[in-house]
Parts: C-alpha cells; structure tokens; sequence
C-alpha cells in the first residue's frame, strides 16, 4: 500500500513477510538431509518422502533448488477462500482468518505458485477477499468513537495498514473529547 512518508511509521510490507517466514509449513522432501540446527531452532531430518514441517523460509530455499515440494496450508484453497469471502460479505463481523494470511500466501504465491492447486484463482480470490475486509474495515473506522473500537480478527498486515490511520483519528477524537465534568 502507498502511504504518504508522514504515515509510514509502522512495520512495511516486505517486513511483515520477513516475519512471517518464520511460520512452520509442510513440504515432502526430495532429498534426504539430517537435522539441521539454525538460530531459530533445528530443523530436520528430512526422509522423502515423508512430509516434515520446517519455516516457510527454509522451504522456499529447498524449493528454489529443487530440493522439496511445499504443501499448501489448508486455509490456501479455492473452496476455504470461496467460504470465507461469503461469510465477509454476509456477516458484520470480521471472520476468523490465520493472523498472518495476507503474508503467508502473498510468500507462497511468489515464490511457490508450481505447488499451489489453481495459483490465479487464489490470487483472484485473495484480492477479493482484502478488499471486502478493508471495506468493512473503513466503515468500522467511520463509526469511530473515542471510548471503544471493536475489530476483531483481523491480520498483522490489516492492522498494519489501518494503524497511521487510527493513531491520527485517535489523537483529534481525544482532543475533541471533553468529559461531562469539565
């Protein structure tokens, strides 16, 4: 998202995706390798073709070298997405997605789109998906009051992109807040 540089005060994008490659995903391994130990922790053995769980990171390393297949998480399927954006556009409320969605699947998409079943509709569906959430966001921010907010579910990269924002509608609704015993 194109922020004006007064409002880039939060994490970025490409931050928020960095820190989302620490998420474990599952992969069939095409080449025996022993555990590996790393900062994050260790990792491993991987024995084709038994799936094995390792960060979205090391994955796509291994799937850059031909060296594993990824499998797509279970939220990352036509029919999830399909589900999840009915109910977005049905209920009031924020529906309950994985907190790191948007980055998850923007990672796996770039970087692993041979894996995913029907990658163009998931790229379809997943805009359709933002977007329904960030109209419903924007009518949340439009109701605003001083003493509560209620937005519930929603990702890292959301409250990301609504923070500059609330932060600033926050400060005037204070300063226009004068307490009945004034």
């Amino acid at each position: 998202m194109s922020l004006p540089p007064a409002l880039r005060a939060s994490v970025t994008p490409p931050e928020l995706e960095l820190i989302a490659c620490q998420q474990l995903v599952e992969i069939i391994p095409l080449i025996p390798m022993e555990k590996t130990a790393f900062i994050a922790g260790a990792y491993g053995p991987l024995r084709p073709p038994h799936r094995t769980r390792i960060p979205i990171w090391m994955a796509l390393n291994l799937k850059q070298k031909k060296k594993c297949h990824i499998i797509a998480p279970e939220w990352l399927s036509v029919e999830f997405l399909e589900a999840k954006i009915k109910q977005e556009t049905t209920q009031a409320e924020f529906t309950k997605l994985p907190f790191r969605f948007a980055e998850i699947s923007r990672v796996l998409l770039d970087g692993a789109s041979d894996d995913l079943q029907n990658p163009d509709k998931l790229r379809t569906l997943l805009q359709d998906l933002r977007e329904a959430r960030q109209a419903k966001a924007r009518a949340g921010l439009e109701s605003l009051e001083h003493s509560t907010l209620g937005l519930s579910n929603l990702s890292a990269m959301e409250i990301n992109e609504i923070r500059p924002f609330f932060i600033q509608a926050m400060a005037v609704l204070k300063q226009l807040h004068v307490p009945a015993s004034q």
